[in-house]
C-alpha cells in the first residue's frame, strides 16, 4: 500500500507539491508561500490558464524554483460541496499524475484532518496495482510513487482518522486481489484458505466442505459444483466487535433485532463456464470475476476487523466452479434446496441464484441475523438496465433499502432500487417442482431477485446485483482499470452509519 503520512501545512523545500484549490477561492497561506517561492510564477500560470478551481482544472509548473521539482494547482470545485468523497477523488486524481515520482506532498488551505485522511484514502485506492504475474516488466513502466505526505493543521487527528480508513483500504485491496486472480490459481479451496488467513485479524473462520454441505442438505449449491473437479466450499466468517456474543456458530434464538448480528452473503463462482448451458467463447475469460460478490464480502469482513468495527457481523460465501462434464448438472434436473423447496433447473448458466439459495437459507436459520445483504454478479440484464453506473438493489425492507441508497451515494458505490412484486414471482411457477429458477428474458434481473427472496424467510434483506460494477474497463479517480471491490466501501459505510453500537 502507498505509505500515507500527515504533516503540518508548511511549504516543502523540495520534491513535488500539489495544491488543492476550491473554485474561485482566494489564495491561502500555503498557495501564497508557493507563489512567493516560485517568484510569482504560480499565480502567473494560473492566470494564463484561466484557472478558477473548478473540478478537473489544473496548472503545473516544472522546476519552478530552488529544489522544488514540480508545483501543481488542482481544482476541487465548490468548497461547500467538498465532501469526504470529493476529497478522495481529489487524492486519487492527484496520484494518477504522480506515478513517476517516488514521493510527493499534497495540501490545501482549510484541509481539515478528516478531509486530509480521505485525501489519503483516495490516493491509496488509486495507487493500487495487481502485478504479481508480470515477470518481465521494464522498470520505467512501473509506477514509483511509494510515499505521499498530506498537509493539514492537525496531523495527529488526521492520523487517527486514517487508522480507521486504512482498515477499509486493506479490505478493498483484498477484494481486488481476489477478483483479479486467475481461476487456475483461485479455485474454491484456495479462496477458502485465503479466508482462513483472516483469523490473524481477529475473525473466526469456519470452512465447510462437500460432506458438510451434503449433511446440511445443500442440493442447490452442490448441484452447481458437481461438474467440476474442484470441490466447493462454504466459508462463514464471524466478527464480534459489539461483544454481544451472537454469531458464534450457535443459533441466536434470544437475540433481539437490535442485538442480532448483521449478515453479508456472497456468490463465489470462481469460474463460470455456464456449465452444460455453456457460454460463448468470446469474453469467457472475464468469468474469473464471477466471484466478486464473495470477494466483496470477504473484503468487507477484513475491513470491519481491520478498523475494529463495533458491530457483530457474519459473512457467508458459497464457493464453487461451474463446469461442463459428464457429471455436470443438466437442464431439466430437479434439486432439493436446504430449505426443502424443490427447483427445476432450466439453464445451468443461472447458477449464482442456486448458490445463494442454500447459503442464505443457512444464514438466516443458523444466526437469525438482524438483516441480510447478498452480493452477486448475477445477471447481464442488470447491465442492460443500469449500465456500469449503479448496482441493482432489490429489497423487501424500505429502511434497509434507504440505508443502502444513502451509503451508496456517500461512498461513491451507488445503488438503484429495482421493483419487485407478485406478478414477477408468478413467473417462477414450474410444472414439476415447487419452482423453476429461470424465466424469460423480460425482467430477468427482477425474477432472479424474486427467486432469491424465497429463501430469506421474511428477514430484512437486500440483493445487490453487481454484474455491471465488479470490473472496470477504464481508470476512474479512485479505481484503476480492473477489479473494483465494489460493495466493500458501500457496506462498511452502511455499518458505520447505522449498525455500530
Amino acid at each position: 500500500m502507498l505509505d500515507v503520512v500527515f504533516a503540518r501545512a508548511t511549504l516543502p523545500k523540495s520534491g513535488t507539491l500539489v495544491l488543492l484549490m476550491a473554485e474561485e477561492a482566494a489564495p491561502g497561506a500555503l498557495q501564497l508561500a508557493a507563489d512567493a517561492a516560485t517568484g510569482g510564477a504560480l499565480s502567473r500560470g494560473a492566470k494564463i490558464a484561466e484557472f478558477t478551481g473548478k473540478a478537473g482544472q489544473g496548472v503545473q509548473l516544472v522546476a519552478p524554483a530552488g529544489e522544488l521539482g514540480r508545483v501543481a494547482l488542482q481544482g476541487v470545485g465548490k468548497l461547500a460541496e467538498f465532501s469526504s468523497l470529493k476529497a478522495e477523488e481529489a487524492g486519487g486524481t492527484a496520484v494518477a499524475g504522480l506515478m513517476r515520482e517516488e514521493q510527493a506532498v499534497i495540501g490545501g488551505d482549510g484541509l481539515t484532518p478528516l478531509l486530509a485522511a480521505h485525501v489519503g484514502l483516495g490516493a491509496a485506492l488509486r495507487r493500487y496495482r495487481f502485478d504479481r504475474y508480470r515477470t518481465n516488466e521494464k522498470a520505467e513502466d512501473k509506477p514509483k510513487l511509494a510515499r505521499l505526505t498530506v498537509l493539514t493543521d492537525d496531523p495527529a487527528e488526521a492520523r487517527a482518522a486514517w487508522a480507521r480508513l486504512r482498515g477499509v483500504a486493506d479490505g478493498v485491496f483484498l477484494a481486488r486481489d481476489l477478483v483479479s486472480e486467475p481461476p487456475n490459481v483461485l479455485n474454491p479451496a484456495e479462496m477458502a484458505d485465503r479466508c482462513k488467513e483472516l483469523e490473524k485479524l481477529g475473525l473466526k473462520v469456519e470452512v465447510f466442505g462437500p460432506k458438510d454441505m451434503a449433511k446440511l442438505g445443500f442440493g442447490a449449491l452442490l448441484g452447481v459444483a458437481q461438474g467440476s473437479v474442484n470441490e466447493p466450499r462454504m466459508v462463514v466468517m464471524h466478527w464480534h466487535g459489539a461483544a454481544s456474543g451472537h454469531g458464534k456458530g450457535k443459533k441466536a434464538a434470544a437475540a433481539t433485532p437490535a442485538s442480532a448480528p448483521v449478515a453479508f452473503v456472497g456468490k463465489g463462482v470462481t469460474f463460470d463456464s455456464g456449465g452444460i448451458s455453456i457460454k460463448p467463447a468470446g469474453g469467457m475469460e472475464d468469468m474469473k470475476w464471477d466471484m466478486a460478490g464473495a470477494g466483496a464480502v470477504i473484503g468487507l469482513m477484513a475491513a470491519l476487523a481491520g478498523r475494529k468495527a463495533r458491530v457483530d457481523a457474519i459473512g457467508v460465501v458459497g464457493l464453487v466452479e461451474n463446469m461442463p462434464s459428464g457429471s455436470a448438472q443438466r437442464p431439466g434436473d430437479v434439486v432439493t434446496t436446504a430449505s426443502g423447496q424443490t427447483v427445476e433447473i432450466i439453464n445451468t448458466d443461472a447458477e449464482g441464484r442456486m448458490v445463494l439459495a442454500d447459503i442464505l437459507h443457512y444464514c438466516q436459520k443458523t444466526y437469525e441475523p438482524r438483516l441480510m445483504v447478498n452480493l452477486a454478479t448475477l445477471t447481464g440484464a442488470i447491465i442492460v438496465a443500469l449500465g456500469h453506473e449503479y448496482g441493482g438493489m432489490f429489497s423487501n425492507n424500505d429502511e434497509l433499502a434507504g440505508h443502502l441508497f444513502e451509503s451508496g451515494t456517500a461512498s461513491g458505490e451507488r445503488v438503484w432500487r429495482m421493483p419487485m412484486g407478485e406478478a414477477y414471482d408468478k413467473q417462477l411457477k414450474s410444472d414439476i417442482a415447487d419452482m423453476k429458477h429461470v424465466t424469460g428474458r423480460p425482467g430477468s434481473a427482477i425474477t432472479a431477485a424474486q427467486f432469491i427472496q424465497r429463501f430469506v424467510n421474511g428477514k430484512p434483506w437486500a440483493h445487490l446485483d453487481i454484474a455491471g460494477m465488479a470490473w472496470s474497463t477504464k481508470d476512474t479517480a479512485t479505481v484503476p482499470k480492473g477489479a473494483t471491490a465494489y460493495g466493500v466501501r458501500l457496506l462498511d459505510h452502511m455499518v458505520a452509519s447505522h449498525y455500530e453500537v
